[in-house]
């Protein structure tokens, strides 16, 4: 059974977009085209094999996980089915896609070697830190606390992946995002309940987490694959970041709240979804571009930091040096921005962009603001 959520879409291949195929994992995959998604996020069962029920000091009980789909006969039943779902990932996979699976202590290293096996290649193991985390009861353990990601690509000499490091970087304030993520659990408003009022599912995925995933290794328009929809979290944050989905879940149940909660998210605009890029992604602009377009003028005065030092435009976008630098050196000393920071300060090399300033009034501006206004201008 398929379910559609208000933004269906069928590529040339008949390939199922933001709809939630029902039933078996296997099933659904196989059927499928090979090399057709851009990223796969898969939260499988965990396998966590509770014989008991689990109770809280009060003696009421614990909304533990014990539904039949978390049950394997054994460890190997287990490792089978993680093989076959990851060997079927892995064939849907693009080669520039990546894959995402998260896990506990129960079952991630099993996932781990299933993948190194299958010639995946890890580029990051994801240490997801619970900030509210389930006490243990028991008081017989430490608290579990956390949950590990692991990234991976389809094999080792997979190139032209996406990661959005400057946009990682930029949400993280401007400090490089590190591999351990301080995230809440799922709760409050965002916890889907059934009628009785219970959690609807037992480990829905909060949001601000596939939020994470989804703009750190996708484009907007991207296909992401789900084989283990619930709830549909993925399918919620890929429908608000303009990416497209295609969902799997075997409960009925699950596949329908996905539905009704997916259609009632609303896409970001264009403008919204624009992600901070890192200088190299960004288009090359030469200084002399800036010459040509008559921001910067042949014979304009450039000034190093606190104007310690100053160059000369030309025509040809080379700059020269003051005189000061060329009394000293006794020859004239002209070139590129770059090569002519380098020369100011007696460094082998410099980024003239960040080195060289304009006078706009009494204020000093960097000549790379100059560059960017060219970049937005396209």
């Amino acid at each position: 059974m398929t379910h559609g959520v208000g933004m269906s879409k069928q590529t040339d291949d008949k390939l199922p977009l933001d709809v939630i195929l029902q039933g078996d994992c296997l099933a659904q995959l196989r059927a499928l085209p090979d090399a057709s998604v851009d990223l796969v996020f898969a939260d499988p069962p965990y396998n966590l094999q509770l014989k008991n029920d689990l109770h809280r000091p009060d003696a009421s009980k614990v909304d533990a996980v014990t539904d039949d789909w978390d049950k394997f006969d054994s460890f190997a039943a287990y490792d089978a089915f993680t093989r076959a779902w990851l060997g079927e990932a892995k064939r849907v996979l693009k080669p520039t896609g990546t894959l995402w699976v998260i896990g506990s202590y129960h079952n991630i290293f099993r996932v781990g070697t299933a993948l190194q096996d299958l010639g995946y290649w890890i580029l990051n193991d994801i240490i997801w830190r619970k900030t509210n985390p389930m006490p243990n009861f028991r008081g017989t353990r430490f608290t579990n606390a956390h949950e590990t990601l692991i990234w991976a690509t389809p094999d080792e000499n997979a190139t032209g992946y996406t990661f959005n490091y400057q946009a990682m970087k930029t949400l993280n304030d401007d400090v490089q995002m590190r591999s351990d993520w301080s995230l809440p659990i799922c709760n409050g408003g965002e916890r889907l309940k059934g009628d009785d009022g219970a959690k609807l599912h037992p480990t829905q995925k909060p949001e601000s987490l596939l939020h994470r995933i989804l703009l750190a290794s996708t484009q907007t328009g991207d296909i992401v694959l789900d084989p283990f929809f619930g709830t549909g979290t993925t399918g919620a944050v890929a429908k608000k970041l303009g990416r497209h989905f295609i969902g799997i879940e075997a409960e009925a149940d699950y596949a329908e709240a996905a539905m009704q909660r997916i259609g009632r998210v609303k896409k970001l605009s264009d403008a919204e979804l624009e992600l901070t890029q890192s200088p190299k992604a960004q288009p090359r602009v030469a200084f002399g571009t800036l010459v040509e377009r008559g921001l910067v003028k042949p014979g304009m005065q450039l000034f190093g930091p606190a104007r310690k030092v100053s160059a000369k435009v030309r025509a040809d976008g080379s700059v020269k040096l003051g005189a000061e630098k060329n009394a000293a050196s006794g020859r004239e000393l002209s070139g590129s921005i770059h090569k002519m920071g380098a020369a100011a300060q007696g460094a082998p090399s410099c980024n003239g962009w960040t080195f060289w300033h304009y006078k706009d009034g009494e204020k000093l501006v960097p000549i790379d603001n100059l560059r960017q206004k060219v970049r937005d201008e396209g």
